[in-house]
C-alpha cells in the first residue's frame, strides 16, 4: 500500500488529468480537488476517482475544456448546462458565479445541469464559507444503474443523492461549520474501496439482488446488483428523494427515471446567501461560535472521546494527511496505473513525477 505526500498525489493527478485533455486551468481544478477529498478522509472522492474519469472519457461521457452554457441568467436566478463538461470545473466556476450574485444581491439560487461527477460537494461549500457566502445544496447523481433503495424498496431507484450545507468562519479565525453527506448510509466510493480492499461494507448498508441485507460490496460494485440502503430509514430516504427532485425535477438536469446511457451525471440545485444580507455578520459568527460551544458542553457519550462538529473530523484528517502522507489501497493503486496505462503514461513517468515531489 503506496503512502503519498500531498504534493507527489497532486501531481500524479495532474499527469493524469493533462494526458485526459485538460486545459492547466482544468487539470490544477481536478488535482486540488481530488487531494483534497484524500486529504479530508474522503477516500472515495479522492484519487481512486480517475479510472472512472479516464473510463467516461473514452466512451464519450466526458469532455475536458468544455464550455457550459448559461440557460438563464435572471437576477437572482443562474441556470448552468455543464454539457458534460469536467465536474470539478463546472461546478467550481458555476458557484463562483453564484457568490458574485449572491453578494451583489444577497442570494443566488443556482441549477447546475448535466456535469460530468462533480467530486465532493463539500469543496464548493468551502469555496462559499472562504468568501464568507453560506451555502446549500441538493444534488442527484445519474445516468449510470440506480444505487440507492428508498426506504421500503427492495431495489435501486435513486442515486446516492448528496446533501451539503455550510456557514462561513467568523474573523476571528473561528472555522466554517460544514455538512455534506450521501444521502445513503455509506457513499457508493467507500463500498468501491471496501471491495478493492477486500473487506465487508457495515451492517446495515447494502442489500443484495433480492432485497437481503449483506455486507458483500461485490454485488454492488462488480455486478451492478443489489443497492445501497439510505441512512435513517425513512428520513434520509426522503432527503434522497427530494434531493432527486430538486436537482432533477426543478433543477432541470437528466433525472433517476430517464434512460442512462453509463456515464455519471451530477446536477446540483445550489442557494448560495451573502449572510451580512440577512443578519449583522458579527452576529452571525457569533451565533454559530455560541451554539457550537452550547453543543460541546454536553456531557460526552459513553463510547466517544469528545463531542465534534460538522467539518471537524474533515479538518483533523487534513491536517493529519497532509503530515503523514496519502495511504492509498493496493486496489486502488492497480486501478489508477491500470488506468494511466490506457492514457500512454508510463510506469517511468509515474515514477518520475512521484519521486520528484516526494
Amino acid at each position: 500500500m503506496p503512502t503519498l505526500k500531498p504534493p507527489a498525489l497532486h501531481a500524479l493527478i495532474s499527469l493524469i488529468a493533462r494526458r485526459m485533455g485538460s486545459d492547466a486551468a482544468e487539470t490544477k481544478e481536478v488535482a486540488d480537488h481530488l487531494l483534497r477529498a484524500n486529504l479530508t478522509g474522503h477516500d472515495s472522492h479522492g484519487v481512486g476517482m480517475l479510472p472512472a474519469y479516464v473510463r467516461l472519457l473514452q466512451d464519450g461521457f466526458l469532455v475536458p475544456n468544455q464550455t457550459p452554457e448559461t440557460v438563464l441568467d435572471a437576477g437572482a436566478l443562474l441556470v448552468i448546462d455543464a454539457r458534460r463538461g469536467c465536474g470539478q470545473r463546472m461546478a467550481a466556476d458555476a458557484v463562483r458565479r453564484a457568490i458574485g450574485r449572491a453578494r451583489e444581491l444577497g442570494a443566488c439560487v443556482l441549477a447546475l445541469r448535466n456535469a460530468s461527477h462533480i467530486g465532493r460537494v463539500g469543496a464548493y461549500a468551502e469555496l462559499a464559507a472562504r468568501h464568507g457566502m453560506a451555502f446549500i445544496a441538493f444534488v442527484n447523481v445519474t445516468d449510470h444503474h440506480d444505487m440507492q433503495a428508498p426506504y421500503g424498496c427492495a431495489e435501486a431507484r435513486v442515486g446516492t443523492n448528496p446533501f451539503c450545507a455550510a456557514v462561513p468562519g467568523g474573523d476571528d479565525g473561528s472555522p466554517a461549520l460544514l455538512l455534506d453527506m450521501a444521502t445513503t448510509t455509506i457513499a457508493a466510493g467507500k463500498a468501491r474501496i471496501a471491495y478493492n480492499k477486500g473487506i465487508d461494507v457495515p451492517e446495515g448498508s447494502l442489500i443484495d439482488a433480492d432485497g437481503h441485507p449483506t455486507n458483500d460490496p461485490g454485488g454492488l460494485i462488480r455486478d451492478h446488483t443489489g443497492a445501497l440502503l439510505s441512512f435513517g430509514k425513512h428520513k434520509g430516504s426522503g432527503l434522497a428523494v427530494m434531493c432527486e427532485i430538486m436537482a432533477g425535477a426543478l433543477g432541470g438536469g437528466q433525472r433517476a427515471d430517464q434512460t442512462c446511457h453509463g456515464g455519471i451525471l451530477n446536477s446540483m440545485l445550489a442557494v448560495v446567501i451573502d449572510p451580512g444580507k440577512l443578519n449583522d455578520p458579527d452576529a452571525v459568527a457569533a451565533g454559530a461560535a455560541s451554539t457550537a460551544a452550547h453543543i460541546r458542553s454536553s456531557r460526552v457519550a459513553p463510547g466517544f472521546e469528545q463531542v465534534l462538529l460538522p467539518g471537524e473530523p474533515e479538518r483533523r484528517s487534513a491536517e493529519r494527511r497532509g503530515r503523514d502522507g496519502i495511504a492509498v489501497d493496493d486496489g486502488t493503486w492497480r486501478e489508477v496505473l491500470e488506468a494511466a496505462g490506457k492514457l500512454g503514461i508510463t510506469q517511468g513517468e509515474i515514477d518520475q513525477v512521484v519521486a520528484s515531489n516526494a
